[in-house]
């Protein structure tokens, strides 16, 4: 798990956008989500984690895993009281994974004993602009195992697209696994 988006408390989110734009951060997301909310979120520069403004009581902080059943599985053995996975719709939370699987779409919450909230977030492709191009990092071999395995089955569809066995694939993996991470167009 990473911690990578804290919420913050605004009572204007357009008067904040236009605070956090001038400060020179860069704008990743400003977009209204299906279940009318809006998402807005900055991250300062060089920073590995962003924030997002929000309006209301009990903002979430997000952590961001690979497999978000495993990650709730893993709390729920720590003694952790964790929701079900759900996904937003739009009359808002829907119960199960996001049929179509994107990334971002799968969540769980749990709150600690003070009533922090925090927002557990599936994120298996970045989409452009939220991360520094090029640059990956995986935080366990679980997220690592899972990226090759996702390349593992790219590169099977690549070969038989191609016709025969691809003598380069550790280049083709590599870069197909930069491309996934960084929101990049993956390759053929």
């Amino acid at each position: 798990m990473k911690m990578e988006v804290v919420v913050i408390p605004v009572s204007d989110v357009d008067r904040a956008k236009r605070f956090y734009e001038n400060l020179g951060w860069r704008l990743d997301a400003d977009f209204v989500r299906v279940d009318g909310s809006r998402a807005v979120q900055f991250t300062p520069p060089g920073s590995p984690s962003s924030i997002q403004l929000g309006t209301g009581s009990a903002l979430p902080h997000f952590l961001v895993v690979n497999d978000i059943e495993a990650a709730r599985s893993e709390l729920v053995s720590r003694g952790v009281d964790v929701s079900e996975v759900f996904h937003r719709g739009p009359q808002g939370r829907s119960p199960g994974p996001d049929p179509d699987r994107p990334s971002y779409g799968s969540l769980a919450t749990f709150s600690d004993q003070d009533g922090n909230v925090w927002l557990i977030q599936q994120v298996t492709q970045r989409l452009p602009g939220r991360i520094n191009a090029g640059q990956t990092t995986f935080t366990s071999q679980a997220d690592l195992a899972a990226a090759l395995r996702r390349a593992a089955t790219a590169h099977g569809e690549h070969e038989r697209r191609t016709g025969g066995h691809d003598v380069n694939w550790p280049d083709w993996y590599a870069d197909y696994i930069v491309q996934e991470q960084t929101g990049r167009k993956l390759p053929d």
